[in-house]
């Protein structure tokens, strides 16, 4: 009737929950919360952050003690949404947590959330393949259609985080909730399924070995990587793309 309407939708099928399976990496493994096995390493991993800045921007913490953090995580534990994962390295030691939050399979969103990494996991390749391990969880297993990222619009280096992993920021939700006594803008990001193929082409780039010297120290950052996946994107059509660099 002349009225523009969006794209027919393929699949409109209810996606997977996610499920209680690990998710490997080269340099972690997440594994669903178990606090009677992971407190403990939690807690030590999070306590080098003597400060408590990093808990600044999450709803909760810090917490005095082994016993409060356990009884708090075990209120986590049973919980289908928010899902929470322990993020540990190579050696088993917990070392972060993260979370799939807001799942909606009839809709196919899924956002990621809860993200606390210990000072030792933070800027390392550990932390940046944990998410990508998220990702091509949500989109290449469970067919999600699109992944969310929000945070406090005043917490810089989340949405620091956010753009270097490649989501598309697209505005603040003013007021839309409160926090440990204080007003909460929420900046939203997100990647769409028709940008996950470029994304997870930089991802696995950036993860290359040979992206790597022989101290450790990556040569090419994500963001170039991903120009580049960008420019080609922008080439076949997709369009819903930011540069980063």
């Amino acid at each position: 009737m002349g009225q523009p309407i969006g794209p027919a939708i393929s699949n409109r099928s209810p996606r997977s929950l996610p499920s209680d399976e690990p998710l490997k990496g080269h340099h972690c493994t997440l594994l669903r919360l178990d606090p009677d096995r992971h407190a403990a390493g939690l807690f030590e991993a999070f306590a080098e952050d003597e400060s408590g800045r990093n808990w600044t921007y999450l709803p909760y913490g810090p917490f005095d003690d082994l016993d409060a953090f356990s009884a708090w995580l075990h209120t986590l534990a049973s919980k289908r949404d928010p899902l929470f994962y322990t993020i540990s390295g190579e050696d088993a030691k917990p070392e972060g947590m993260a979370s799939y939050l807001r799942i909606d399979p009839h809709q196919a969103t899924i956002e990621v959330g809860h993200i606390h990494f210990s000072p030792s996991m933070q800027r390392t390749p550990m932390a940046t393949e944990a998410m990508y391990l998220m990702m091509r969880n949500a989109f290449d297993v469970l067919g999600y259609r699109r992944y969310e990222w929000k945070c406090d619009a005043l917490n810089a280096p989340s949405r620091a985080a956010a753009e270097r992993l490649g989501f598309i920021f697209e505005g603040v939700f003013y007021k839309a909730s409160h926090y440990k006594g204080r007003n909460r803008d929420t900046a939203w990001f997100s990647i769409v399924d028709d940008e996950w193929p470029a994304r997870k082409d930089a991802f696995e780039g950036w993860l290359a070995p040979d992206n790597f010297d022989v101290d450790g120290k990556r040569i090419e950052s994500l963001q170039a990587i991903a120009s580049r996946l960008v420019s080609e994107a922008k080439a076949q059509g997709i369009e819903r793309y930011s540069q980063t660099d």
